[in-house]
């Protein structure tokens, strides 16, 4: 994605207020595992929505940067936790925290953590430019989309142990372990420009949409993209016996030899290339390939769509060039 010149200035934003976090020296155990977690980079996609938001919302921005760092910080202390629930040894290319230092010192780190990403949230309660009923709101919708993210991260662990998951179910899952923080983020953006109630509920909405498209998304490439772009084999997921929106799909329309087949592949250990190849020709028999990315689209409009009410401005364009980013992307 090409950086806007509006991009670039909100980005350096957030780095600039992540450096600037007021951490202690010591326990060096405890702080510096905390830096590392941050350092090792990513897209800064959420404190970037809540920043968009704000300036969507005619606030200043500036305003939002609280809400955004809270953010990110609390979605850099569900991947150091989550890479101890799922054994990942690397994370963006560098070794998880727990693999680096221990999984004590990655639950104690990120302990510290969540409880700084509450911290930042205290501005909105001593400004005097937010009323107590703002800073409750604002307290209320990053609790409400901790509570969220824990539930589908819950579910995705159920579902490992479980023969057969609803596409509901899956949807679910997706939509606290991915879409809850990016629908939190646009909302508190919003509360932080002092946004109504109506365009609060309308942000809200278009980051579960958002959310939703995004990961279906990220399954349908699993099985369609490009194994260079996407920088793994195509069927992936199958290889690894994971459940995702496909394979429930796929399961549902299949018949009782095709069910066979899928679920076979799915428990082995190693299938090989033609039995992951042969899983993927059956979803194409079945247009589950075709209907899955009719879904991710109609996700991608309806984005669009709550999006289109808003004055037109450059943080209105920034986010419709986010969407059609997402949308247009083939790994």
């Amino acid at each position: 994605m090409s950086k806007t010149n509006l991009h670039t200035q909100l980005l350096e934003k957030i780095e600039t207020g992540l450096k600037a976090l007021d951490l202690p020296g010591s326990p060096v155990s405890l702080y510096e595992p905390y830096r590392y977690a941050l350092s090792v980079g990513g897209k800064r996609i959420r404190p970037i929505l809540a920043l968009v938001s704000c300036g969507l919302c005619k606030g200043k921005v500036d305003d939002a940067l609280p809400a955004a760092l809270a953010l990110e910080i609390l979605h850099n202390f569900t991947l150091v936790h989550d890479d101890i629930m799922d054994s990942a040894e690397t994370r963006r290319g560098e070794p998880s925290v727990y693999k680096k230092w221990s999984e004590d010192v990655a639950i104690l780190s990120g302990d510290v953590m969540f409880a700084d990403a509450y911290k930042q949230l205290a501005f909105y309660g001593h400004s005097e430019e937010y009323s107590k009923e703002e800073f409750a709101a604002i307290h209320d919708v990053f609790t409400q989309s901790v509570i969220t993210v824990c539930e589908g991260q819950a579910l995705d662990m159920e579902f490992v142990d479980r023969d057969s998951v609803t596409r509901d179910e899956y949807l679910e899952m997706i939509s606290g372990k991915t879409a809850a923080l990016i629908s939190g983020a646009l909302e508190m953006g919003a509360i932080a420009a002092h946004a109504s109630t109506e365009q609060r509920e309308q942000l809200a909405s278009l980051g579960v949409e958002m959310g939703l498209a995004f990961q279906i998304q990220d399954d349908l490439l699993d099985a369609t993209a490009n194994p260079e772009k996407f920088g793994k084999r195509p069927g992936g997921d199958i290889f690894e016996g994971k459940k995702t929106y496909l394979t429930i799909f796929a399961l549902e329309r299949a018949n009782t030899s095709q069910q066979q087949l899928i679920r076979q592949v799915l428990d082995e250990n190693e299938p090989t290339q033609e039995r992951v190849d042969h899983v993927l020709d059956t979803m194409k028999e079945l247009n589950v390939l075709d209907d899955v990315a009719a879904q991710v689209q109609k996700h991608y409009q309806k984005a669009g769509e709550l999006l289109h009410s808003f004055a037109d401005s450059e943080y209105k364009q920034e986010l419709q060039n986010l969407l059609n980013f997402l949308q247009n992307r083939d790994h």
